[in-house]
């Protein structure tokens, strides 16, 4: 007969080896949360910093004390000796207690000044602001469908051309247009171009700069980016560029451009199907599109690894799908991956598709495609 005093032995130190292994696991993940709530009100504080010049005074000073570094940048201090504070625990600023001076170290300010280009990341953490601030709107959403409309993100725009602004002007030129084998002989003889959802124009300005034989169209829904592409190319003198608002699903144009583009907006759009078509009948026989969209998967699983996977799908809902939605779009969302791309590019009439990207960008892909 089974020894029932060993069954009862065996059984209690599986539940015990089950508690223990429940309990580490709790720890585990309400360690997590801490650490998600340090980083999220941490990347709060960074929007700060950038907004307020704060790393760009600290990475031309040597050590400094808090009133030293306020006068510079011309703060009041005691706001600033707290933000230093919580840059020193977050391990973002040095902090020398014995005279009580500050210093960012120049790896550091590798990715959070101006002057790092396109590898500034500080930039970033003002949408953290931004979708904070529809979170309500987005919350009602959730609760009776809809979406929350462009209207609804005053600083969208701002923040758009800050972010493509590092990119257009350091790698437009010199490192996308080489991704096409031909196009810049293209665009140097003269060309028609067009930019899908160009925001506040920085991509056609810079274009339109580099190549004045080639004429240069943006197009976009917002009425204060079109405002701006405009008062921008008036300024820089530009006659070979031009700015209308309309959208890209209702472009009615034959056969009229060698080079469309689309940087990051076809999967915010209420109909990007219509607007891929639209895209391919526009384009001359010969003619290629340009698409910069987001380097994901269409397939959850394979976007675990990704390194800013949570960062896109926090976008995705407080503002790319919600936008879509609120226009009774198709929300593409963070579904809109390689593979969905590839797809809606062959439904369009774009046959070979092929996807390039830059070795120092994590986000992003460019889709290649030409009219056949």
């Amino acid at each position: 007969m089974p020894d029932k005093d060993s069954d009862r032995r065996e059984r209690n130190i599986m539940e015990a080896s089950s508690e223990a292994e429940f309990e580490t696991k709790a720890q585990a993940f309400s360690a997590q949360l801490v650490s998600i709530l340090n980083d999220g009100i941490l990347g709060l504080m960074i929007s700060l910093g950038h907004k307020l010049g704060l790393f760009d005074t600290l990475s031309g000073l040597p050590w400094s004390t808090s009133e030293q570094i306020a006068r510079i940048a011309g703060l009041n201090e005691r706001y600033v000796r707290e933000w230093l504070g919580g840059m020193t625990v977050g391990r973002i600023v040095e902090y020398n207690p014995e005279d009580r001076t500050f210093r960012l170290p120049p790896e550091h300010a590798a990715s959070l000044t101006q002057s790092a280009g396109v590898d500034n990341l500080a930039m970033f953490f003002q949408y953290i602001h931004l979708m904070g601030s529809v979170e309500d709107q987005v919350a009602e959403a959730f609760r009776n469908g809809g979406g929350v409309p462009y209207a609804a993100f005053p600083h969208f725009q701002r923040l758009q051309a800050e972010e493509t602004a590092r990119i257009f002007d350091h790698s437009l030129v010199d490192r996308i247009i080489p991704l096409i084998p031909g196009l810049r002989e293209t665009l140097e003889r003269g060309a028609e171009v067009l930019d899908i959802g160009s925001g506040t124009g920085r991509a056609m300005t810079v274009l339109a700069r580099a190549f004045p034989n080639s004429r240069f169209r943006g197009i976009d829904l917002s009425e204060e980016g079109v405002a701006t592409g405009r008062e921008e190319a008036s300024r820089l003198e530009l006659t070979n560029v031009q700015f209308d608002q309309a959208d890209a699903a209702d472009l009615t144009d034959q056969g009229r451009y060698d080079l469309i583009t689309a940087f990051d907006s076809i999967h915010d759009m209420a109909r990007p199907t219509q607007a891929l078509q639209a895209i391919h009948r526009a384009l001359k026989d010969g003619g290629v599109f340009l698409m910069q969209d987001i380097d994901a998967s269409s397939n959850l699983e394979e976007n675990l690894d990704h390194p800013m996977a949570p960062t896109l799908f926090g976008f995705s809902t407080f503002h790319c799908m919600t936008v879509s939605l609120a226009q009774d779009g198709e929300a593409l969302g963070t579904v809109w991956g390689r593979q969905l791309a590839r797809a809606k590019l062959s439904e369009a009439g774009f046959r070979e598709v092929d996807i390039k990207t830059l070795p120092d960008d994590i986000l992003n892909c460019f889709y290649i495609s030409r009219k056949r």
